[in-house]
């Protein structure tokens, strides 16, 4: 999803959102789990002995299903605002608010789906990704993280002012 200015205030602030998912993988994980429930009701109903493989898929699906959905739930209330004063993150489960001088960490590893973007304070953190898309035989499957997460990224290198540390693993460290 594209980000939107806030207006209302004579201060910058910005509200940035995160691609959203495909929701075709819970759909099915779903139906799959209806389906394996009915085959076990069915082979009860006629008196043939349920699998043990059916019970074993059933509950396979059902954690599936319900990880699945709590991801798309989260990925749904999902934003990062940025303003004068700090950075905001809020995903449904977690809400993070740290003003600029608050954040004394950014960790920055490569990844093939964007990069992931770890924002530390001494008291709470939380971590973003920036745009990455799903390929399949070189096609784009989907698309994941924040449209703009290279900007936030910027955004927060600026208004931080962190430092760069050199390290020899992977990923680049900014500290104060």
């Amino acid at each position: 999803m594209i980000s939107k200015d806030t207006s209302g205030s004579t201060e910058f602030e910005r509200k940035y959102y995160p691609e959203q998912l495909s929701r075709r993988g819970e759909i099915t994980v779903w139906m799959l789990l209806v389906l394996v429930m009915l085959t076990g009701l069915i082979l009860k109903l006629s008196g043939s002995p349920v699998p043990y493989t059916v019970t074993v898929l059933g509950v396979f699906f059902l954690l599936a299903g319900l990880a699945i959905s709590l991801g798309n739930w989260m990925d749904r209330r999902t934003f990062i605002k940025v303003s004068a004063e700090g950075i905001e993150f809020k995903n449904g489960l977690r809400h993070v608010e740290l003003q600029w001088q608050e954040v004394n960490r950014l960790e920055v590893y490569p990844s093939n789906w964007g990069d992931k973007v770890h924002v530390r304070g001494s008291e709470s953190h939380f971590a973003f990704r920036t745009m990455g898309e799903v390929k399949v035989n070189k096609e784009v499957k989907g698309r994941m993280g924040f449209e703009e997460g290279d900007k936030i990224l910027e955004v927060l290198l600026e208004r931080t002012k962190l430092r760069k540390v050199e390290r020899s693993d992977p990923g680049e460290y900014y500290i104060r």
